[in-house]
């Protein structure tokens, strides 16, 4: 279904490989059916996917309908009249023209509703972090890497369309994007079971590569791309390619520590570095890595990530900057509770905790050195320009490849402001006691438990749909 979904040559096709993916998620994140939390979960990310792609298919209809094309790169030019009428562009067709001008754009805002429903941008997250009720390889493979991110995909693959005729309509993107980005990483801050925290940390960064993918700037629009202009988009699909690495190298290794303890607590887990020495070091090379830190692959693409949104705005760059700032303290908090902190000795006197099989622990070596090896290419490569163009970029019309580069004052403020998130974490979380954290949590009881609680998203959508719908 993926792989129909990524070769699919028009949009229609592409939303049949889109719900098949949908069905291959939902009897997924329902593997374990004997439990009832993991069936209700894949009924929940079905429905709430399914809600999203009806809004897709609507915008894929009245595109259709007002162009005549179903092409990723319609240019106006496709249609003609009759035999041996010449072709036309856009601006010379009065339907595509109807209601002011508008119905190309709000046909691909409508289909935007069904990549952020696919993508788990707010409000339509709830499902993702319920789908890690799946088995782990699922969630490091579907659910972080792969499926979760087919509507980034999406607004790429339909990126000429809409930086052509739609450029205003992108601060939606942007807008969604950064509030997912920043709700996600505070939901992160407070969650106790491993996956979750991942799950919203997911979230976060596919809202990344949203917000790069809606920051490219409106003056620059047309067919000839300049490298300012690319900057956003080939952010988004640069950040795309390494964040699958770590976060699936995260993922798994949540997999071989719920193996070691028999559970997703945090509670149940602390110092667990000196029993399992391959999966502590290969998650503390993936938390450097999602949390930018220079020579590991998100380094490179989460600060071109950042140097468009300050291309964009200064707000959405400090914006972007601060949900960084962010990533990095959560994510070291989980690696501190998990191999650092308090050990449960109580815990582990009846179950000693052990490295788990080489059959586990291998794709844990593979993906941290590939993290490693693309990110001290990329992070080179980015100081001498380097162009990536072979990994299929987006180039102009005059066939200049999009080439990898620093802002330095961005990579070094970004990197300075990651260094001491993760130091922050470090002297709260990393002792046998975390007297601050205790402190925080009894000072500000009532924010710790809205972030916990998912800010009762989930509570809002019960009550809407059991008492005012049905």
């Amino acid at each position: 279904s993926m792989l129909g979904l990524v070769l699919a040559t028009n949009i229609f096709q592409m939303y049949m490989f889109w719900e098949l993916v949908g069905v291959s998620s939902y009897l997924l994140i329902g593997f374990y059916y004997t439990l009832g939390a993991a069936v209700h979960a894949s009924k929940k990310a079905f429905i709430v996917t399914r809600f999203a792609d009806m809004f897709f298919l609507i915008g894929i209809l009245i595109f259709g309908y007002y162009t005549g094309s179903y092409n990723f790169s319609f240019t106006g030019t496709e249609i003609a009249y009759g035999a041996g009428a010449s072709a036309f562009t856009v601006a010379d067709n009065a339907r595509a023209l109807a209601a002011g001008g508008m119905i190309l754009p709000t046909a691909l805002v409508l289909m935007f509703i069904g990549g952020a429903g696919k993508s788990a941008m707010f409000p339509l997250h709830i499902w993702l972090p319920d789908a890690m009720e799946g088995p782990t390889p699922v969630s490091a493979l579907i659910h972080a890497a792969t499926m979760v991110v087919a509507g980034v995909f999406q607004i790429a693959r339909l990126f000429p369309v809409w930086i052509e005729y739609a450029p205003q309509a992108l601060e939606v993107v942007v807008i969604v994007g950064a509030f997912t980005a920043f709700y996600a990483a505070a939901v992160a801050c407070a969650q106790s079971d491993i996956k979750r925290v991942l799950a919203f940390s997911t979230i976060s960064q596919i809202a990344f590569m949203m917000v790069a993918l809606g920051v490219c700037l409106p003056g620059h629009h047309g067919a000839a791309l300049d490298n300012h202009a690319q900057l956003g988009y080939m952010a988004s699909m640069f950040h795309l390619f390494t964040h699958a690495m770590f976060k699936a190298c995260l993922f798994l290794g949540a997999g071989c520590i719920i193996h070691a303890v028999h559970s997703n607590e945090m509670s149940t887990m602390g110092g667990l570095r000196k029993y399992m020495p391959i999966t502590h070091i290969t998650f503390l090379i993936s938390c450097l890595a999602i949390a930018g830190i220079p020579f590991f692959s998100g380094f490179s693409s989460k600060d071109e990530i950042i140097t468009a949104c300050f291309e964009y705005s200064p707000v959405c760059g400090w914006w972007m900057t601060g949900v960084a700032a962010m990533t990095a303290f959560y994510m070291f908090r989980l690696y501190y509770g998990i191999f650092w902190g308090t050990e449960n000795k109580e815990l582990h006197a009846h179950h000693t905790p052990h490295e788990a099989p080489a059959a586990m622990t291998f794709p844990l070596v593979f993906l941290s050195i590939i993290t490693v090896g693309v990110g001290v290419f990329t992070t080179l490569g980015g100081f001498c320009d380097w162009s990536w163009a072979s990994f299929g970029s987006l180039v102009s019309a005059a066939g200049t490849a999009y080439t990898v580069h620093f802002d330095p004052q961005v990579a070094a403020t970004s990197t300075v402001i990651a260094i001491l998130s993760i130091a922050l974490a470090t002297y709260i979380y990393k002792g046998e006691k975390q007297p601050i954290a205790d402190k925080m949590y009894a000072t500000f009881p009532r924010l710790h438990r809205w972030a916990y609680k998912r800010f009762y998203m989930d509570e809002v959508y019960q009550y809407v749909t059991h008492k005012i719908l049905f």
